[in-house]
């Protein structure tokens, strides 16, 4: 048995931003990070605001502030080179933009994306503007997911659905119900064949299936827990160890899991019915951070652990993990 302390979720600092933030996100290969939403306060309401923000000493520091017509509701570095580090957003009125933040006057590319708000955003392809068309997956209802390797695209839905979609095919390749309104769902790594993929719901439920283990019948096998009293607002895996990741809920609260193992068996002790051969994730820790829900959060692709959450209560924080040999 392992004598290793158990990881532990360690707030580092923190500070108020002039908006409701609705993403937060590291920019890559720097000590900078970029929240994203609607002006408050003082702000004229409706405006969208990009807050570029650098860390020294311990402090969050102002470095830039972009202001535009219509507010933001996400954004990816996904599908843009480590040179260039553009920045893709969506906003509320559907419109797809693709920002440099150095020269951010005028977007470098603009699409008509959908009529309705786009929540959510991924990328893939890093190619960079002028260097070929990047890949970008914008989703108009509650939750997008895409892995380069097998083409497939999982999207969630306001009545509890999740579609898995074969881009190869052009088919449907399954489906399942989970009984509450889906807010995010991500796979387990981008550039590894599928393995698992983490689902987030209204009534604060986090479903995990296992890719791996596919009954004709049945389906995914999956796992379910309820960590969260209200909403579980978003999942992220961590970059550098594919099996562990970070949940946030409704009560400012996130907490850190790791994967069990795929071969793994279990039995359910109430009533609710569970594939028996799904894998439990096991809760490691948890930490408060706000009174209000933490909407948006993301892990740091170059110091291992380093996460940065965003609240509605405009606020943001920079946690990392410690006692990291305890995964």
């Amino acid at each position: 048995m392992s004598n290793s302390p158990k990881p532990r979720l360690v707030s580092l600092s923190h500070r108020k931003v002039p908006l409701t933030p609705f993403g937060c996100l590291w920019i890559p290969c720097s000590n900078r990070f970029v929240c994203l939403g609607t002006a408050s306060g003082s702000g004229i309401p409706g405006t969208g605001i990009i807050g570029v923000y650098g860390t020294a000493s311990g402090e969050i520091r102002d470095v830039l502030t972009i202001e535009k017509p219509r507010a933001f509701r996400c954004g990816t570095f996904g599908a843009t080179s480590l040179q260039h580090r553009h920045l893709a957003t969506g906003d509320f009125d559907g419109n797809l933009h693709i920002w440099n933040l150095e020269t951010p006057e005028a977007p470098l590319y603009s699409a008509k994306a959908h009529q309705e708000i786009i929540n959510c955003i991924d990328g893939v392809g890093g190619l960079g503007i002028g260097q070929g068309a990047p890949e970008i997956v914008t989703g108009s209802r509650d939750g997008y997911a895409c892995t380069q390797w097998d083409r497939c695209v999982c999207a969630g839905y306001d009545n509890g659905d999740i579609k898995l979609f074969d881009l190869r095919n052009m088919e449907v390749r399954w489906e399942r119900n989970v009984k509450s309104g889906v807010c995010c769902v991500e796979f387990d790594g981008k550039d590894t064949s599928l393995n698992k993929l983490v689902v987030t719901t209204l009534e604060g439920r986090v479903h995990v299936f296992d890719m791996q283990k596919f009954n004709t019948n049945k389906g995914l096998s999956c796992r379910s827990e309820k960590p969260y009293k209200f909403t579980a607002w978003t999942v992220r895996h961590l970059p550098q160890n594919r099996s562990i990741f970070v949940t946030s809920g409704g009560a400012g609260s996130l907490h850190l899991w790791k994967h069990g193992d795929s071969s793994t068996l279990f039995e359910r002790t109430d009533h609710e019915r569970e594939d028996k051969d799904s894998t439990s994730p096991t809760l490691l820790n948890s930490i408060s951070l706000s009174s209000q829900p933490i909407g948006s959060l993301d892990w740091n692709t170059d110091k291992q652990g380093l996460c940065i959450s965003a609240s509605f209560d405009h606020k943001v924080h920079i946690v990392i993990v410690a006692d990291q040999q305890g995964f």
